[in-house]
């Protein structure tokens, strides 16, 4: 277990990466802070998920002091190509079409920082997801329950409908949920 006195912050959003520090029974609070993300097809997927996070938590340590923050960042990667959120109900159609019955990869960079003693970690973590052949009708009413619209990919293996998409994982199940906890757990470990 994570034991320490310093206040750990975890700086997301992210209702399933909070209930993942939860399951590890983590004490910690949340805050969030808006940074632009740049998807750029230019960087390789492992570095631009890294660079997020670190992104993310520099905005972090300008307001958070003397305490341990988390920060993280999840990408799908089809073919090469990264694939964001969907902004519109019309783009998680197709991005979910895109996905049907292929395979891609998930990746997942996050960073840890300690405020009190100046450590920092940063790493990702890849797992491949194969996904079985989707009807029209599936990913239409997927899409109109509202559920992949905060989600990469368009989808959630975890908790919804979004599980019965994927036929095969190879990787680390964590972090398609969106946090690699094994990881996420040594590094917080070895930052106190």
């Amino acid at each position: 277990m994570i034991k320490t006195d310093v206040p750990i912050i975890l700086a997301s959003k992210s209702p399933r990466r909070k209930k993942l520090l939860k399951q590890i029974g983590l004490k910690f609070r949340t805050a969030t802070f808006e940074v632009e993300e740049n998807l750029s097809q230019d960087v390789r997927p492992y570095n631009l998920v890294q660079q997020l996070a670190k992104e993310k938590l520099e905005a972090a340590k300008l307001r958070i002091k003397n305490s341990i923050i988390i920060t993280a960042d999840t990408i799908v990667v089809l073919n090469g190509k990264i694939i964001g959120k969907p902004r519109t109900e019309k783009e998680a159609i197709a991005m979910l079409k895109k996905l049907s019955g292929a395979k891609h990869n998930v990746y997942t960079g996050f960073a840890i920082y300690n405020g009190t003693n100046g450590k920092e970690i940063i790493g990702y973590e890849k797992t491949c997801v194969a996904f079985r052949e989707l009807e029209d009708a599936e990913i239409k009413e997927y899409v109109k329950s509202g559920s992949p619209m905060d989600k990469a990919g368009a989808y959630g293996i975890q908790d919804d409908y979004g599980a019965v998409f994927v036929r095969k994982i190879s990787g680390c199940y964590y972090n398609v949920v969106g946090l690699p906890l094994a990881k996420v757990y040594q590094a917080l470990k070895s930052v106190i």
